[in-house]
């Protein structure tokens, strides 16, 4: 069983199956004003922050971003999001089971993250514990927002167990000293994720919301 004083959780694709959605908004907006992105590329970047992912999709494609599509982005997300989002399966039993504190960290904004939680009906279970890749300079892979969370939670980071389903989230959550429990369970992974998970450092890899309550010493039935 792992020790955790804190646990912290990303939001997209570990509380909330997003991930799909929101690439579908960014996809059809992209499209939309001239550049040729696709699901696959946007792939490419789950766990980056917003600003980063259009860095990347524009060196991929050889295109401008056109300006108007940050602004426009999250409110094409928000729409998705409010007719079809759903939260992970589990995530709600298991976490209301762990006695350590909780907290969100994670590379979307702010008004997102809490649309996301409000949602899926998962907000009461973190409260104002929520962290985002606004608040530090850096997003993942670098250590910045989970160090941030570890600080303002007054944890240190060798306490703490982070739940994350992407590449740059495990990297940056082991570079900041806490232990990473790589998770499958979004409807965009499938297994062969986990071994991605596992060279990036995580100490454990999930399925599951249930295999994740096992760690933490909470069986919570399927």
């Amino acid at each position: 069983m792992l020790s955790c004083d804190l646990l912290i959780c990303d939001c997209d694709g570990v509380l909330v199956d997003s991930e799909p959605l929101a690439a579908r908004a960014m996809v059809a907006l992209l499209n939309e004003t001239g550049t040729a992105a696709t699901t696959a590329m946007i792939a490419e970047c789950i766990g980056m922050k917003q600003a980063d992912i259009l860095a990347h999709l524009a060196d991929r494609t050889g295109s401008a971003i056109d300006p108007s599509v940050p602004d426009r982005l999250w409110p094409a997300t928000r729409a998705l999001f409010g007719r079809e989002l759903v939260a992970v399966a589990g995530a709600r039993a298991v976490i209301a089971a762990i006695t350590a504190p909780r907290c969100v960290a994670s590379s979307s904004h702010v008004e997102r993250i809490r649309f996301s939680l409000a949602a899926t009906g998962l907000s009461d279970l973190f409260g104002e514990a929520i962290f985002s890749s606004q608040m530090v300079r850096r997003g993942k892979p670098a250590p910045d927002l989970f160090l941030h969370a570890a600080r303002a939670m007054g944890i240190e980071p060798a306490r703490c167990v982070v739940v994350e389903d992407s590449v740059p989230g495990v990297v940056g959550a082991v570079a900041a000293g806490m232990t990473a429990i790589g998770f499958t369970g979004g409807s965009h992974l499938d297994e062969r994720h986990a071994a991605a998970l596992t060279a990036a450092g995580a100490a454990h890899v999930a399925a599951h919301w249930q295999e994740v309550g096992r760690l933490l010493g909470v069986d919570v039935p399927a």
